[in-house]
């Protein structure tokens, strides 16, 4: 079923999920996936999702296929092996219900760089030419963080899979581990920034701190990213990111 709008995929794979046992396969990006595992926790009983889902590579970046991958999607299916993947439960002060992310929640420089990317197009040369010119115009962001005051950082991304962006390297942790990693990097200088971006690019960063839960209210609006999709909040919005242990039924 091909989507029409932003959004679609939700509808889609909501509905397939209320309708009985099912297999919802998105054939798309991080983006895309997003959606088809929102709409299945939507159908779910708030904690698990309502039915079993997968991902087949059609997208830019492809992180979470890339990062989970034990074998050829068929053959996975075949097989028949469901198996259960933790998802990051974000709650957002003023909404009715919650949002999931099967791979990170980041603010910073990673949803700038992904609103440049939107606009001017997608494409490896053009690319490399938008996150040049992102990562000059980029400035600091402030929350406060479990309410112990305000924190300027130039990157903070909450992460349940290991990688992003295509070439980014973010931790070793495990997307079934009841926990995710919190990477940050706080404010110091564009040229440390580069040289945190090349070493998560060439080598990766290594093991990260590891919690179930991290809190904070934004200061000023923001855009943040959520498993490749963009979203504005508003400032004075207090967000609680938690984990959702084993609540992704899916085929690897």
């Amino acid at each position: 079923m091909p989507t029409q709008y932003a959004g679609h995929a939700r509808v889609i794979a909501e509905e397939e999920a209320r309708g009985g046992p099912v297999l919802v396969v998105s054939v798309s990006g991080d983006g895309g996936y997003h959606e088809v595992v929102e709409g299945l926790m939507a159908a779910g009983d708030g904690t698990v999702s309502g039915a079993v889902a997968a991902v087949l590579p059609a997208g830019n970046a492809n992180d979470h296929r890339r990062a989970t991958r034990e074998r050829p999607l068929v053959d996975a299916i075949a097989a028949g092996d469901v198996r259960r993947l933790d998802l990051l439960r974000v709650e957002v002060a003023g909404e009715e219900r919650p949002r999931w992310a099967h791979s990170y929640f980041g603010l910073g420089i990673t949803p700038t760089v992904a609103l440049e990317i939107e606009r001017g197009g997608k494409g490896s040369l053009r690319e490399i030419i938008t996150t040049i010119r992102a990562f000059s115009r980029f400035r600091p962001f402030a929350v406060d963080v479990e309410g112990e005051g305000p924190r300027r950082f130039d990157s903070l991304i909450l992460a349940n899979t290991t990688e992003m962006a295509k070439y980014v390297t973010l931790s070793d942790g495990d997307p079934a581990d009841g926990q995710f990693e919190v990477i940050t990097l706080p404010h110091r200088s564009k040229l440390r920034l580069l040289a945190y971006a090349v070493r998560a690019a060439v080598r990766g960063l290594g093991p990260q701190p590891h919690t179930d839960r991290f809190a904070f209210t934004t200061l000023k609006p923001m855009p943040v990213q959520l498993d490749g999709e963009v979203l504005d909040l508003e400032a004075d919005r207090a967000v609680t990111v938690e984990i959702a242990p084993r609540a992704l039924a899916t085929v690897v």
